[in-house]
């Protein structure tokens, strides 16, 4: 089977800049793992965004902390049993113990250019994949709740507001890539962002 996010883009793979490929290659039902090691430029969230924290907590999905120039890699890992990719975020903010911020997309062919992000408990975030100079961007089609076989849209986004995130290629080193996320309410302005800069490590696994 070919990397989750060719399978979304399609044709349109191939307009990514090299770097985001070498990213990405990584083979479903096998053991295949990147590591990206990089500094957080910022990580911020609104004041009154703590009062998301206790479900962000909940379901893995927020990060509670605030800071500039924080360390971290990100872990991304394929399964010789399923087909999904599984993220593992570590952030290494000073003076506090590491933060994981794990989540796994997937992909299903009858939804085209679209993915799932999905944390604990089946709660998802439907993302539309595309490539844009180079760069792969997710843009937020709304959240569901994955029971029982179903998908339940849920109306997180009138409280979390919708999100944006691209990664995109550094012109000046050919290992080396850009990235920002930003969670924004159409009342309350910017509720959640980051951004950093990330060098790409070799992939490892089986061959």
């Amino acid at each position: 089977m070919q990397p989750v996010f060719q399978q979304a883009l399609g044709p349109a793979w191939e307009r990514l800049g090299e770097v985001i490929r070498r990213h990405y290659t990584m083979r479903p039902f096998s053991d295949d793992h990147v590591c990206v090691r990089g500094t957080m430029d910022e990580v911020w969230h609104a004041p009154w965004a703590a009062l998301l924290m206790p479900f962000g907590w909940l379901f893995g999905a927020l990060v509670p902390h605030q800071g500039k120039e924080v360390p971290i890699e990100v872990h991304y890992r394929c399964r010789p049993d399923n087909a999904t990719l599984h993220w593992d975020r570590v952030f290494h903010f000073p003076g506090r113990p590491l933060f994981h911020f794990r989540s796994h997309m997937e992909h299903d062919a009858a939804h085209g250019s679209e993915v799932t992000e999905y944390v604990r408990f089946g709660i998802g975030m439907r993302l539309a994949v595309s490539a844009e100079e180079g760069a792969v961007v997710f843009r937020d089609l709304g959240y569901v709740w994955r029971v029982a076989g179903l998908r339940i849209p849920l109306p997180l986004g009138l409280f979390m507001g919708t999100a944006y995130v691209e990664e995109r290629p550094d012109p000046a080193d050919a290992d080396r890539f850009t990235m920002k996320m930003l969670l924004r309410h159409r009342w309350f302005g910017d509720v959640f962002r980051y951004s950093g800069r990330f060098h790409l490590g070799p992939r490892t696994g089986s061959q």
